[in-house]
């Protein structure tokens, strides 16, 4: 598989109140842009000027607006896939986790911080993202970058590098930070690995 770049949004609004997004959108906050622009120049630095690479982005609107800032600083034009969205939990798309378990009582129980989310009586499943993920991945044939989501992109990471189920859902979720995807392997490109 070529070489593949993955970023998640910054930071919205939405996750700094800590209400579920899934399908539903909030804007970026101040944050979010700034770490928007910082993984931009990451990949300048990484790619310079108008490498010949595919930039893709989820359709929704965090994605899409943190891809902005990708597109002009490397000069790339911005295409979109549904395969990239987050993933929706149904009816708790919008919600925050205590919301969550005042409508639906007992349904977290038992459940992890890495899995309740799965819970939703009408929600994607853990299988369904995976699978998502792996045709997503078989599609890409030129060196890319995507930019995603959090939990979406857990489940991608852990489906290129061959994680189980559990290992992948414990990776952590960065705003700030590049994967880079090569050989089955995943490398954080930062701020710091720029600067020096």
């Amino acid at each position: 598989m070529p070489p593949l770049y993955f970023l998640r949004h910054g930071e919205t609004e939405w996750n700094r109140a800590g209400r579920l997004q899934g399908h539903l959108d909030s804007p970026l906050t101040e944050k979010g842009r700034n770490q928007a622009a910082l993984m931009a120049s990451i990949l300048l630095r990484e790619l310079g000027p108008r490498p010949a690479l595919r930039l893709v982005s989820s359709p929704l609107g965090r994605a899409r607006q943190t891809a902005g800032f990708v597109s002009e600083a490397l000069g790339l034009s911005l295409e979109t896939d549904p395969q990239l969205a987050e993933l929706t939990m149904g009816s708790w798309d919008g919600l925050t986790r205590p919301e969550v378990e005042a409508r639906w009582p007992g349904r977290l129980t038992g459940a992890t911080d890495h899995d309740w989310y799965f819970r939703s009586p009408d929600g994607e499943t853990v299988d369904e993202a995976r699978k998502r993920a792996s045709a997503w991945l078989q599609s890409v044939t030129q060196p890319t970058i995507a930019v995603a989501h959090g939990f979406f992109g857990k489940i991608l990471r852990g489906v290129y590098a061959g994680l189980d189920h559990d290992a992948a859902l414990h990776q952590s979720e960065p705003q700030d930070v590049v994967f880079r995807l090569h050989n089955r392997t995943i490398e954080r490109l930062t701020s710091n690995d720029i600067a020096a």
